[in-house]
């Protein structure tokens, strides 16, 4: 593994044998805040997206995921995001087994996300 790897999976929380993984609210607020190169993408359907949504997400709903891979970047971080997690754990799967590695999902999704009082754009 090189050394550009492993310092993104570092910075997203991402273990070297745990390459697809949970990362709570708050990890997620951290991270996205201390780098440009997270790729932010909610897999929520459109009106999900446009009642509430976090700031500088890309949607890209769960059932368009597989026609729509390019417009994720393989070589930068992924951080999916949906109501509670069920939808984003779906499209976490379904990314690496594309071969995405540097990809992570908010846990509890943006419901958790906003219980912690994190902020939502409407």
């Amino acid at each position: 593994m090189g050394a550009f790897t492993s310092i993104i999976k570092s910075a997203l929380g991402l273990g070297v044998s745990d390459p697809a993984a949970e990362v709570s609210p708050q990890d997620a607020y951290a991270r996205l805040k201390a780098s440009k190169t997270i790729q932010l993408v909610d897999v929520r359907g459109q009106d999900e997206y446009k009642s509430m949504r976090i700031a500088g997400s890309k949607l890209i709903p769960l059932h368009e995921l597989g026609n729509r891979l390019r417009e994720i970047n393989k070589i930068k971080p992924v951080l999916l995001y949906c109501h509670s997690g069920a939808r984003s754990g779906m499209a976490l799967s379904q990314l690496k087994a594309k071969g995405y590695t540097q990809i992570a999902h908010i846990s509890g999704g943006i419901s958790a996300w906003k219980r912690n009082g994190l902020p939502v754009e409407n």
